[in-house]
């Protein structure tokens, strides 16, 4: 799996590394763990640099949380409800769960958006209680922004630095990642069948 990421991160240059990082925010179950330093790694082989990568990895972190943004700014918290209700099983989300995220939401504001940017966990779904919230635009942005820059940077770089030492790490992750993932589907999949709208 390392090697094919790597392979992948390679030939789609940075475009491909802007589209990695889209889905994954669109998508929460790819873990930008994985291909984040992956990035960082093939950027310190080149031709592509660290800047680059960064700028790209963000941008498409932002993409993404900007869909989910609109996405939560359109439908507001009634229709979210009702959709939480009626497909909460496949979103492993019932209308109790977007209400608990509306008033963490409250309470918290920007600092939500900003950190939560960096929570594997919650760094997608963060942004759809802002668009309920109908935070300003100009301020999602900055601080959605900034956490994704943060997260983005910290991850790139650490790949970077590692360089050569890189292919060790990926030999000893390689059956790591592949845990990370199935656990991730069994995981979702643990969730569909003990779900209990709520």
């Amino acid at each position: 799996m390392i090697e094919a990421l790597s392979q992948l991160i390679e030939r789609g240059g940075y475009a491909g590394i802007l589209l990695l990082t889209f889905i994954e925010t669109i998508f929460p179950p790819i873990p930008s763990e994985l291909f984040m330093p992956m990035a960082g790694f093939v950027a310190a082989r080149g031709p592509l640099t660290l800047p680059g990568v960064i700028a790209c990895g963000t941008l498409g972190s932002l993409l993404g949380a900007w869909f989910w943004y609109a996405l939560g700014r359109a439908i507001g918290a009634e229709r979210m409800r009702d959709l939480a209700a009626r497909h909460g099983r496949w979103l492993t989300l019932g209308p109790a769960d977007i209400d608990r995220g509306q008033a963490w939401f409250d309470r918290h504001g920007g600092k939500t958006v900003l950190f939560g940017r960096m929570v594997p966990a919650i760094r997608s779904v963060i942004s759809i209680p802002a668009g309920i919230a109908q935070m300003p635009v100009r301020r999602f942005l900055l601080l959605s922004g900034l956490g994704s820059l943060i997260w983005t940077s910290l991850l790139m770089s650490a790949g970077y630095l590692l360089q050569d030492d890189y292919e060790r790490v990926a030999t000893w992750a390689a059956p790591v990642s592949n845990v990370v993932v199935a656990g991730l589907v069994l995981g979702y999949v643990w969730r569909l069948v003990t779900f209990r709208a709520g």
